[in-house]
């Protein structure tokens, strides 16, 4: 242990222990799973970020060692520890500068958003050395003046290579194209059993899965082109789970984007027509279903089936309304009755 807490200070690293762990350290091969809780601080005390507060969920943090995490310190620093045990360690500027990226994507997570907002368009160094903002004022200040920082970790979990199944962002590219097929089975046997909610996020890990081998293609190339057409049912198996719970606008937004690439696409156009009624774009819906007729004659019962309920609606709509402002106008033109004093 002492020759290990020298070579972390000849890095720049100081390590001290708050609690120890159980058991044998391990020997952390890559590929290796660990579950850990963080707390970083100004060398002040003043807390950054933590984990156990971050978000509704306060999950802890997980990281697959090897994978070249944008944070390399992390990996240096748990490969030290054993399980259970939690320790400070104050890292020098050098291990810190890339940070405030990280803790901007990690609070993304915490709230719900892409973890990649606002970072789209710079990579992490030219980042560094820009004006930027990062959203955070606290992150602003420290990505204009890097120093060292204090990480609190505490070490819950640590899983060899294998006993887990590997988290989408944590594949290779290899990885994520086998693994697509399988979870598309995997949505659709949710869909059949009526789990709308879980076979919505299969679908969505599957676009996310390939949109993200995507990003690494030149738009138009076969690759690219490839890879669209794997997304395409994906996305039209997650527009109907969103139909069917009622996120019509965002249905419209995606069928749209496939229209616009894909002019013969039927369920992209029918799918389309059926958000557009359930939000009263009466125009738009009878245009969307006059082109699935033109594209597949044989959906003429579907469709008429589908414009006779949209028409059924609107008239009851029209009833109902008709009814509630009957009221509003019918003035009381009778002269006003004498009272006695």
């Amino acid at each position: 242990m002492e020759e290990e807490a020298r070579r972390l200070l000849e890095e720049g690293i100081s390590k001290k222990l708050l609690s120890p762990g159980k058991g044998q350290l391990s020997t952390f091969p890559d590929g290796t799973k660990v579950v850990f809780h963080y707390r970083t601080s100004l060398c002040d005390g003043t807390v950054l970020d933590d984990s156990k507060s971050m978000g509704c969920c306060s999950k802890p943090m997980e990281l697959i060692l090897g994978k070249k995490f944008k944070l390399a310190v992390w990996e240096r620093v748990l490969v030290t520890m054993r399980q259970g045990e939690m320790a400070d360690f104050t890292c020098d500027t050098k291990h810190t500068a890339l940070y405030p990226l990280v803790s901007q994507s990690l609070r993304n997570i915490s709230v719900g958003k892409d973890p990649l907002e606002g970072q789209r368009h710079c990579c992490g160094i030219a980042q560094i050395h820009s004006h930027h903002s990062l959203g955070h004022k606290d992150l602003d200040q420290l990505q204009a003046t890097p120093q060292p920082l204090i990480f609190t970790i505490h070490l819950l979990e640590v899983l060899p290579p294998g006993s887990f199944q590997l988290d989408v962002w944590a594949m290779t590219d290899e990885e994520k194209l086998a693994f697509v097929p399988h979870i598309h089975e995997e949505g659709n046997a949710l869909f059949k059993q009526g789990r709308i909610k879980e076979a919505t996020e299969k679908y969505y890990n599957g676009i996310a899965c390939l949109k993200n081998l995507q990003m690494k293609e030149q738009p138009g190339d076969e690759a690219w082109i490839k890879l669209d057409h794997m997304i395409t049912p994906l996305l039209l198996n997650y527009c109907q789970c969103q139909l069917l719970q009622g996120q019509y606008y965002e249905v419209i937004e995606h069928c749209s984007s496939l229209t616009f690439k894909y002019e013969d696409n039927v369920k992209a156009y029918y799918k389309r027509a059926k958000a557009h009624a359930a939000v009263w774009n009466e125009t738009e819906a009878r245009a969307d279903f006059g082109k699935v007729l033109e594209l597949d004659p044989s959906l003429g019962p579907s469709v008429a089936k589908e414009l006779r309920a949209m028409e059924d609606r609107i008239r009851s709509k029209e009833k109902e309304e008709k009814g509630r402002y009957k009221g509003l106008f019918n003035y009381d033109t009778r002269p006003p009755t004498a009272t006695t004093g």
